[in-house]
């Protein structure tokens, strides 16, 4: 095993999910800093970015989001909360950033197949992929058409508004556990919330209609009592196949 893997191992296993830390420790903001920054280079669908981050430091927020989630231990005794929010509406500014970054990297360069083909990625194709209404036209038009695309070739099924929701959530579940182990890696522990009033949540932080929360990620020092239980996992033998 190498060192690296042997390091990242003990910080797998050292993460656990804390429901209780210490308000009187001190507590490094700058490893949140650290921690965001390594979230934001997190594997996404399409390079999109379809995320946001909204940190919160102040106390008497903390404490009124705390109630938000119900009262959680994980939220009222965090030294901070990070919320993290997805934004499928923002995908037509995300896939214009992406395109002027590829026409950039392609300036005075001639533009061969491959080129054309990543310029089309954002510029035709990304287009097609999100776009939406509210109506379902356009997603009508998409499901009919990729029904007549699987007759003669292999195809892309998740074209739908929810497919798109389920796509940015699963990018932004990957940002939320870079983080989670980053903060590992600096020595405090997180816990990961999904039991909170979403809609009061949103209006709080004065998100617009197409925002969602993904999760809400308390930490801290953490205390051993904050951690309930030995970890338990399904035995591997029933989740891992090999083909």
């Amino acid at each position: 095993m190498q060192p690296n893997a042997q390091i990242f191992d003990e910080i797998v296993n050292n993460r656990r999910s804390t429901r209780k830390f210490d308000t009187e420790a001190p507590f490094d903001t700058e490893a949140v800093s650290r921690s965001i920054d390594r979230a934001i280079l997190s594997p996404n669908s399409s390079n999109m970015q379809l995320w946001e981050f909204y940190r919160v430091r102040d106390k008497e927020k903390i404490a009124h989001l705390a109630k938000l989630c119900f009262g959680q231990g994980a939220a009222s005794t965090a030294s901070e909360l990070l919320i993290i929010v997805t934004r499928l509406d923002k995908w037509k500014s995300r896939q214009q950033l992406n395109y002027a970054q590829i026409q950039k990297q392609f300036e005075g360069k001639p533009i061969g197949k491959t080129e054309k083909r990543a310029l089309d990625y954002y510029g035709k194709l990304m287009p097609l992929f999100y776009s939406h209404d509210r109506l379902n036209f356009i997603n009508t038009f998409k499901k009919i058409f990729t029904w007549f695309r699987s007759l003669t070739q292999l195809t892309y099924w998740q074209v739908s508004y929810y497919d798109l929701r389920t796509i940015v959530h699963k990018s932004a579940a990957l940002a939320a556990q870079t983080f989670m182990l980053s903060m590992t890696a600096e020595g405090y522990s997180t816990c990961p919330m999904e039991g909170f009033d979403s809609k009061k949540v949103k209006s709080y932080l004065n998100l617009p209609a197409g925002a969602e929360i993904n999760m809400i990620i308390g930490m801290g020092l953490g205390l051993k009592e904050g951690v309930y239980g030995e970890r338990f996992r399904i035995p591997r033998n029933q989740v891992v196949f090999e083909l």
